[in-house]
């Protein structure tokens, strides 16, 4: 029979000592980083708002509305355009998205990361918790992250295939390239962070 007391929780039980208490305390000079990303959130959020009303004031008739947007889809060696049409559009409204999903990808860095890396959020009860901040690590957030790249990555692809005309060969193949470049880095990320835990579990049985 087993007489030795139970152990307490570990976070009763266990002092660090000094220096590998100070050297684990460095994690929080990541919160400055965190704080930048959170202000430059920000700065996205106004851009999103400034570009969705001059698109809704050209919509309106708005003379200066209309020249702001017209001079934002423009790209040097295009000709103009006139008048607000579908493609004119379609290139704002896929500046906007772009803008949402560098914003997704933002909040999954701050948050994720600093679940990760920095400190506990404690949201397991909160009815606002993101479902996948219930299991992210290291490798599940790099899996996230790459995921949203190759999101951005496609918008900014599909608004450069709308503007075909006004880019040369070697850009249009160039983009596409870097597109796929992505697509392979994601799926390597990806298959790594399945193999990983399937190595560890074989390592495991044949100890």
């Amino acid at each position: 029979m087993d007489t030795k007391d139970p152990q307490p929780p570990l976070n009763e039980a266990y002092v660090m000592r000094p220096l590998p208490a100070f050297i684990f305390a460095s994690r929080w000079l990541q919160l400055p980083l965190y704080l930048g990303l959170i202000l430059a959130q920000c700065v996205y959020v106004w851009h999103f708002w400034v570009e969705l009303v001059e698109l809704i004031g050209a919509a309106m008739g708005n003379p200066s509305s209309l020249e702001h947007i017209l001079s934002a889809v423009t790209i040097e060696g295009m000709a103009r355009p006139k008048s607000l049409n579908e493609t004119t559009i379609m290139l704002v409204v896929l500046g906007l998205i772009d803008v949402v999903m560098i914003s997704n990808l933002l909040i999954m860095v701050i948050v994720g990361g600093y679940e990760t890396f920095v400190s506990r959020l404690h949201l397991e009860r909160h009815p606002d918790q993101p479902e996948w901040l219930s299991h992210v690590n290291a490798s599940v957030l790099k899996v996230k992250l790459a995921t949203a790249i190759i999101g951005i990555s496609s918008i900014h692809l599909l608004k450069t295939f709308i503007n075909a005309a006004a880019y040369d060969e070697k850009t249009l193949i160039a983009q596409t390239g870097i597109h796929v470049v992505f697509l392979i880095s994601a799926l390597a990320i990806a298959l790594c962070d399945r193999i990983m835990p399937h190595a560890a579990g074989g390592k495991a049985v044949r100890h």
